[in-house]
């Protein structure tokens, strides 16, 4: 399962890791820092031309140099990219961030507790959905 990261705080990318490793599936991790990045892995380009397609995408809304609405809007309207789910994990409980992300297809829109123990919690509950009771689209 190849699973991509697009987070640009260090320690909430660090715990999501500590967590997907330590989870009972076989993940490969990768982790970008901005939209640009994303696109750029997605797409292959620079040192991203040999990186596997992602089965998912964990995806934080306020990034610097392209936010997460750009990277879903450039995402869902790609034929190549779009059928990858999209998982929103953000701190914003805005409703028009939430409406926006339904509105360019995301998947499903989550927001991270402030907790330690309930944001452990929330990506072991995404884990455990994602990867064992989704069928997710081949490559």
């Amino acid at each position: 399962m190849e699973v991509l990261i697009v987070e640009d705080s260090p320690a909430d990318i660090r715990l999501a890791q500590e967590v997907l490793a330590s989870g009972e599936f076989s993940i490969n991790l990768h982790v970008v820092r901005d939209g640009v990045e994303a696109m750029g892995f997605l797409r292959h380009q620079g040192k991203y031309t040999h990186v596997p397609k992602p089965d998912l995408i964990l995806l934080d809304l306020n990034m610097p140099r392209m936010d997460g609405r750009e990277v879903m809007a450039k995402v869902k309207n790609d034929r190549e990219l779009r059928r990858i789910p999209i998982i929103v994990l953000t701190m914003s409980h805005a409703e028009g961030d939430v409406l926006k992300c339904y509105d360019l297809h995301a998947n499903c829109y989550v927001v991270k507790p402030m907790d330690m123990d309930d944001t452990v919690s929330a990506i072991q509950t995404i884990e455990r959905f994602w990867l064992s009771a989704v069928t997710l689209p081949p490559h």
